[in-house]
């Protein structure tokens, strides 16, 4: 037992894990300001279901950030590029970052929903570029030593469901307190774990800018570079067809009910304080447990295994909320259908994007898995949008029941990744 303890310690605590944790968090945090927590703010400010669901349409810059990605790995940062390509980038849009979440601060969505939506797809393109910087951080940090890539991932998960606890239960737990656009103000603050992290870490890889040369027709020249050939370079894999249909589907249940899940609880007549507290001790116990957990079995029975595995129990738990929806406010059911969807949200997120990690080339880490990951983005950022139309149209349908069909349905939306990889995609990584 202590050598096992001690093998732990030593996987998991030193500088570079630390770094992880403190990335993770601030890879994290901004996404439930323009997601779960928007969607009570919404809600609270009288706004209906179509225009909650909708608004998860801000978040589509998460879905395509591969487009730009090529310019965060490519371009150097004027003045800050000399402490590191990924450190610079990562300290310019944490400071914006800072700076948009405080403008949503000042926004009554009663009044201006619209600007409140121009500042929310700002803070999202900021997020989802610090997304590319990080992930790429995150996968050149293990270049030296790949076998520790999957636990550097379950404490990056780690960091980053810790971000959003502090923007979603912590936020509403605040909101109960004190206005909503304090709150904001509030979470604006979060940038400071991201900004420390920039300035006690040290550069992953010393990239050396490649100096341009004109008269070789530079905007070709990067385009084929930067854009064409990662992409070119994963085609080269034999299921990448089938690869692209997984990432897009497997987290798909997890993210459809991801925008009314508030809403839900609301509707369930839990209090602010009642959800802040079960999704903020739950979600902080079950989601370390998950991450490290998922470490761990992908270690021990591979990565294939462990997706399939994960894959089924988030579809089951997310089923459990219909239980919830019948049953309607009751405590401890809540407290338990929210832990098992945070442990096993956790095992899936640690093997998933271990997955993505490793599908990457070393020589376009950052556009090829912005690229992978954006396509699990874009179930989450815009299939997710008509999610407020669909319980709206359940509910009408099945008076009374529109929460139980809505989250049956949610859950079967990852079943089709479960046959993917049980029939088209064989080989373990």
């Amino acid at each position: 037992m202590i050598k096992y303890i001690k093998n732990i310690y030593d996987i998991y605590f030193n500088k570079r894990m630390i770094s992880m944790l403190l990335f993770g968090f601030s890879s994290g945090f901004p996404l439930a300001l323009v997601f779960g927590t928007l969607s009570f703010l919404l809600k609270d400010y009288g706004i209906a279901y179509a225009s909650i669901g909708a608004m998860s349409l801000v978040k589509i810059p998460y879905s395509l950030k591969w487009l730009w990605s090529p310019i965060v790995d490519n371009v150097k940062v004027p003045f800050l590029y000399k402490i590191g390509r990924r450190r610079s980038w990562a300290l310019v849009t944490q400071i914006l970052l800072g700076i948009f979440i405080f403008l949503m601060s000042t926004v009554n969505p009663q009044q201006n929903l619209y600007l409140l939506a121009i500042f929310a797809f700002i803070t999202s393109f900021l997020s989802a570029t610090q997304d590319i910087i990080l992930d790429a951080y995150r996968v050149e940090s293990f270049n030296d030593e790949p076998e520790k890539l999957s636990s550097g991932v379950a404490i990056f998960v780690l960091g980053y469901r810790l971000g959003l606890i502090f923007s979603g239960a912590g936020a509403i737990y605040l909101a109960s307190k004190i206005s909503w656009p304090s709150v904001y103000i509030i979470m604006s603050l979060g940038v400071f774990i991201g900004l420390s992290a920039v300035i006690f870490s040290k550069e992953a890889v010393d990239y050396k800018y490649k100096k341009l040369d004109w008269d070789k027709k530079i905007l070709r020249h990067f385009f084929n570079n930067s854009l064409i050939n990662p992409f070119v370079s994963f085609l080269k894999n034999n299921n990448w067809f089938w690869i692209l249909a997984f990432i897009f589907t497997y987290r798909l249940s997890d993210s459809y009910f991801g925008p009314m899940s508030n809403p839900f609880y609301d509707d369930m007549g839990f209090t602010k304080e009642e959800i802040a507290f079960v999704t903020k001790i739950y979600s902080i116990i079950m989601t370390i447990i998950g991450g490290l957990l998922g470490g761990i079995i992908v270690l021990k029975i591979g990565m294939r295994k462990s997706l399939l595995l994960f894959g089924f129990t988030q579809c089951m738990t997310t089923m459990l909320f219909s239980v919830q929806a019948y049953y309607g406010h009751n405590m401890p059911l809540f407290m338990i259908v929210v832990a098992l969807e945070y442990l096993s949200s956790g095992l899936a997120t640690t093997a998933f994007v271990a997955y993505i990690s490793s599908l990457c080339n070393k020589l376009y880490t950052a556009t090829q898995y912005a690229l992978l990951s954006s396509v699990m983005s874009l179930s989450r950022d815009i299939f997710s949008a008509t999610s407020g139309v669909v319980y709206q149209y359940a509910e009408n349908i099945f008076p009374n029941s529109g929460w139980i069909i809505f989250f049956i349905i949610s859950g079967l939306m990852s079943l089709p990744s479960i046959f993917i990889i049980l029939f088209c995609i064989k080989k373990d990584k």
